[in-house]
């Protein structure tokens, strides 16, 4: 799910290329075949930004590739990669491989084997995006268990080496994992926070800036209730009031969720109780001053307009997986719905509507899924990645500029495969 990445300001991207907009101006590349592509090239060294997703700082989005393919099938995986931004979007030739191998830390002598990644934001206020990322430390069953989140620092060459996260014994609860992790500014004071799951509907909040050497908070607190059990993101300030709110789910599947408000003691306030549903996306879709949500279930999207405070609507839609963007720079969201079929609803003043949606086909056979959402060309509309999995061994990645008119554009812009990290996977 990908969810408050495309609100406002973070939520923009989009160009000309095959099938864009004619009319914004600049002429971009031609679809690039990775394959086709240079060698491996050095990471762009930034100096620092803003930008959402900017590893390097370099001010240009980058992209995160979870469970890569296989050389073989039912071999171990290689770890997460990186595909770093440019002017013109995403450059798959500058990319970085990180392997638990190569990048974790270890915890009682042991590396992990497993490593994937979780979250994302500038949890150090260094100008430079941090990847959370979740691992498998070792544990015998008996008392707490370690803390199985690493994060690894941005920098101007990239992710770096991870440091296991800490989190006060004092912001623990119960024996259960600290997990889930969700950034967003909960307290409103500029910094970047986490949220995790604590145990027995209780999130551990965690108040940033954090320490880059021992992935520290600034302070902690003991555990607050929570409406749920599992805490999703991106956050977003769903009614304006200057406070990062996150939703929280009852259960990991099919469920109910609530709104969890922030303020100046953190996330401490239940808003909005939301319907049962697989997934939910954050956006403004176009009814109210708040933002909306949109939940999607097997046969219908349910929708909440103008949160906290929730007008009812449904939308006919088959997919229940939602990611929300302003894929052509209006300032209302899209809902992208993906399922048996990759569709983009317009935002509208009058919300949500079936009327001018878009079907999005990618370029390859098999499973599809939204990788992410987010302005990767820095021309102030949402773009829209891809993947379609064609078993462990092959996969293609897709990125579709968002256009004007039309939403997205009919070609992607880049294709490339995952399997261009495996060169790096052998240390």
């Amino acid at each position: 799910m990908c969810t408050a990445a495309a609100i406002g300001s973070t939520l923009l991207l989009a160009a000309c290329g095959p099938g864009g907009d004619a009319g914004a101006g600049a002429a971009h590349p031609t679809p690039v075949q990775i394959a086709d592509a240079p060698a491996e090239l050095p990471v762009p060294h930034g100096k620092g930004s803003k930008t959402p997703d900017d590893f390097n700082g370099d001010g240009h989005r980058d992209l995160v590739l979870d469970a890569l393919v296989k050389a073989q099938s039912h071999t171990d995986d290689a770890g997460i990669g990186v595909v770093y931004g440019s002017a013109r979007g995403l450059a798959p030739d500058a990319r970085q491989l990180i392997s638990p191998v190569r990048y974790a830390a270890r915890t009682k002598g042991q590396l992990p084997a497993v490593f994937d990644a979780e979250a994302s934001c500038d949890l150090d206020k260094d100008g430079f995006t941090d990847l959370i990322v979740s691992t498998d430390p070792p544990y015998d069953g008996q008392g707490r268990p370690p803390v199985p989140l690493q994060v690894l620092f941005g920098s101007p060459g990239g992710l770096t080496h991870a440091v296991t996260l800490t989190v006060p014994a004092a912001a623990r609860f119960g024996n259960d994992w600290p997990d889930q992790p969700v950034c967003g500014d909960f307290d409103g004071d500029g910094a970047e926070d986490l949220v995790l799951h604590a145990s027995g509907e209780r999130l551990s909040y965690l108040r940033g800036p954090f320490s880059r050497k021992a992935a520290a908070p600034r302070a902690a607190g003991a555990p607050v209730p929570s409406p749920g059990e599992f805490p999703t993101g991106p956050a977003a300030d769903v009614n304006r009031d200057g406070y990062d709110d996150l939703v929280v789910r009852a259960a990991e599947d099919t469920s109910k969720a609530s709104v969890v408000l922030g303020g100046p003691d953190g996330p401490t306030r239940t808003g909005a109780a939301l319907p049962e549903g697989i997934d939910i996306a954050l956006g403004r879709f176009g009814r109210g001053a708040g933002l909306d949500a949109a939940v999607g279930a097997m046969g219908e999207t349910a929708l909440r307009y103008d949160l906290p405070a929730a007008t009812r609507a449904t939308l006919a839609s088959p997919g229940s997986m939602l990611d929300a963007a302003d894929f052509d720079g209006d300032g209302l969201s899209e809902l992208v719905s993906s399922g048996s079929q990759l569709r983009v609803f317009r935002g509208r003043t009058t919300g949500l509507s079936t009327a001018g949606m878009v079907t999005v086909a990618p370029p390859a056979h098999g499973t599809t899924r939204v990788l992410a959402v987010g302005d990767f060309d820095g021309d102030g509309r949402a773009d829209l990645a891809v993947r379609t999995y064609r078993g462990e061994t092959k996969d293609t990645v897709a990125v579709y500029r968002g256009v004007k008119k039309g939403l997205v554009a009919a070609d992607p812009a880049v294709t490339f495969s995952s399997s261009e990290f495996l060169a790096g996977a052998d240390g």
